[in-house]
């Protein structure tokens, strides 16, 4: 079994540290790391250089956004399994990815996998603000914008060549769109009850209100590009929904 890590980036000389020395952390010892940078002019490379025993492959060229970057690392990747952590992003823990490989070999129908996250404070890997518990997935939820957090989804890479990458024509909600894609046709998926990342506050997709509207609108568009009616009032509904399972938690 291995396990194809891809990181995209452009000019993440502050945080790709962090993340590259999370991927070297990790117990399990078959992984392929993909690093693709949009042609940075900062220290990014430099730092990317220091981890030649760590980082299996490197592509450095301008691109036409981060899902465009994806794609690139997707088409190297060599691995059975394929999962994205992001430059400013790290793995929770020494052993998320041996966690994760255990679950594809053990459940030879298992398809896709993903896990809980935790945001934290962007200077502060330790200061948790939220917590995202990755309930078990119900397909009836995608139409109200529900979909298991990306940073944790891994997939096995087939999938990729049979139901497509991630979409150019959307601008914040193509990880969506590739999901909702994937489960709707039918693939078999597993939770696993583990913490896989620590996402720093103030990604592309949470970058103010007008950027939510706009994502909003392209999540129901995926809906119904891929079968499944949905409104923006539905959309608007995850709210109400995330407050009644806060306080079942």
């Amino acid at each position: 079994m291995k396990v194809s890590i891809i990181t995209v980036c452009f000019n993440s000389g502050a945080t790709i540290r962090d993340t590259i020395e999370s991927v070297r952390a990790q117990t399990f010892n078959n992984i392929e790391y993909i690093v693709v940078d949009g042609g940075s002019d900062d220290d990014t490379l430099a730092i990317v250089a220091e981890y030649e025993e760590v980082v299996s492959k490197v592509v450095s060229e301008p691109d036409q956004g981060i899902y465009d970057a994806m794609n690139k690392g997707i088409n190297l990747a060599t691995g059975d399994v394929v999962g994205i952590i992001n430059s400013d992003d790290v793995l929770f823990d020494n052993d998320v990815i041996a966690r994760i490989a255990d679950v594809f070999q053990e459940a030879r129908a298992c398809d896709a996998a993903y896990a809980n996250l935790v945001y934290v404070k962007r200077n502060d890997l330790d200061a948790v603000n939220r917590t995202i518990i990755a309930p078990t997935f119900g397909l009836w939820k995608i139409r109200f914008g529900f979909i298991m957090p990306h940073p944790t989804f891994y997939a096995r890479r087939e999938l990729f060549s049979r139901l497509g990458n991630y979409k150019l024509n959307y601008r914040v909600a193509a990880d969506f769109e590739l999901m909702a894609r994937f489960l709707l046709s039918g693939i078999r998926v597993i939770r696993i009850p583990i913490t896989a990342v620590k996402m720093r506050e103030g990604g592309i997709s949470s970058n103010g209100f007008w950027w939510r509207v706009h994502q909003n609108f392209e999540i129901v568009r995926a809906c119904r590009e891929n079968g499944l009616y949905s409104n923006i009032f539905m959309i608007s509904m995850k709210l109400p929904f995330k407050l009644l399972s806060f306080l079942k938690r």
